[in-house]
């Protein structure tokens, strides 16, 4: 069987590190599984760029283009919503012909326009789309936040600040009505979270959603000497450390700011931390202002999408720590916990689903920094550390191997080719 997996980039972003572990996890259990992205960043031969660099360039900034000025240029809201104005046509590409599944992921940012989707369903090939946020069942945002009207029918859009009932998201969303009507497109939620509300969602009412998450290497991602990787990184060997990543460290739904506070209640209530404890932050726009009102050392690096050096990273420090306020399955969790890292995080998306609260981590109540405070408190002191560690390790192998996963998916694609499992 012939599976050609879609997403934007190759390597850039979690629902890339997604689609292409995926990809690889499939063609390790017998299916020939291929990558077309906008934006490749490694050799691999069986990823393919959709088109040229320049026309890629072109089509991405188009689609920025269009959504600064609906937005009237906020910045804050550049990455948060999408028009689906943008895209090329991939029907024609050898790669799509020799599919036998067309399996979309995250498509956005000029990598498909809802005119080269409805071309992909007048194709007649079984569709697969796995959701890595709400984009394809709200009108234009990538998270809806406090906001329900994709359950019934998106206007007066907050992303936009708009006080128009028939809005640029109101359009949208019956443009994605009318394309999704009547199709047999397989929805796969990465997380029950967002599975729940994708099923709540108008556009999709009628619509099967079925719940995989995301897959990983425990081959790769795994347990290591602490001591080794600390030396490597040049990390101390004398302070407990807090892991915090993000791609941009300045989203807001990542909440960094929260963590500070955190960080700050914890070090009031127990001024000990203050020596011991050290914070490493991962991200690409790290820079000394970020930082420097937190009460601890901190160890800023380079965002790193070397997958050998993250497990390096994972495995130098004592906890993960991930104050995000929405939040589907993120892959960091599944990478700390394959590295035998116990995680800590707000009870929000689909984290209290990956997260045993006192088991393998702690799950704290939602936006509680004192609660948050508390959990690294209580991982580091009052938990058993090494029980804690075995059992985040066994969680991710169990949940998240690769052979379940593709093996999950592989059901998928039999059952919408008709082929015998």
């Amino acid at each position: 069987m012939r599976v050609l997996i879609i997403n934007t980039t190759e390597r850039q972003g979690g629902p890339a590190i997604a689609a292409y572990r995926l990809t690889e996890a499939l063609k390790n259990n017998g299916i020939k599984a291929k990558m077309l992205v906008r934006k490749k960043s490694t050799m691999q031969v069986t990823t393919v760029m959709a088109e040229s660099s320049a026309t890629n360039r072109l089509t991405m900034l188009w689609e920025r283009l269009s959504v600064a000025l609906h937005t009237h240029f906020r910045r804050n809201r550049i990455y948060a919503i999408d028009l689906g104005h943008s895209g090329g046509d991939i029907t024609g590409l050898p790669e799509f012909k020799q599919a036998d599944v067309i399996h979309l992921h995250w498509i956005n940012g000029g990598m498909l326009s809802l005119s080269s989707v409805e071309k992909i369903i007048a194709s007649g090939k079984p569709i697969v789309w796995t959701l890595h946020d709400m984009w394809p069942f709200t009108g234009i945002c990538h998270y809806a936040h406090d906001c329900d009207h994709y359950t019934s029918h998106c206007h007066d859009c907050p992303q936009m600040n708009s006080r128009k009932h028939r809005d640029m998201a109101y359009k949208i969303f019956d443009r994605k009505a009318q394309l999704l009507q009547g199709t047999n497109i397989r929805f796969v939620a990465c997380s029950r979270w967002l599975g729940n509300m994708a099923s709540n969602s108008r556009l999709l009412q009628g619509k099967k959603v079925t719940c995989i998450p995301n897959a990983i290497n425990i081959n790769l991602f795994k347990p290591r000497n602490k001591q080794t990787c600390r030396e490597a990184l040049g990390l101390p060997q004398d302070k407990r450390l807090l892991l915090f990543s993000s791609h941009i460290l300045s989203d807001e739904r990542k909440g960094f700011h929260y963590l500070k506070e955190a960080v700050l209640r914890l070090t009031n209530d127990h001024p000990e931390w203050k020596d011991r404890l050290g914070l490493v932050l991962v991200g690409k726009d790290i820079t000394p202002t970020s930082y420097q009102d937190i009460p601890l050392e901190v160890y800023p690096l380079n965002y790193i999408a070397e997958e050998k050096q993250l497990v390096d990273i994972y495995n130098a420090v004592d906890l993960f720590v991930i104050p995000s306020l929405q939040d589907n399955l993120p892959n960091t969790i599944v990478e700390a916990m394959a590295c035998g890292i116990p995680c800590i995080g707000f009870n929000v998306g689909g984290i209290p689903e990956m997260i045993d609260h006192l088991h393998n981590g702690y799950v704290a109540e939602y936006k509680n920094v004192g609660d948050f405070a508390n959990g690294i408190h209580w991982l580091l002191t009052e938990g058993e550390y090494d029980i804690l560690s075995r059992e985040a390790a066994r969680k991710a192998a169990n949940t998240y191997g690769e052979s379940s996963v593709a093996t999950k998916y592989i059901s998928i694609y039999n059952q919408m080719t008709g082929k015998n499992e």
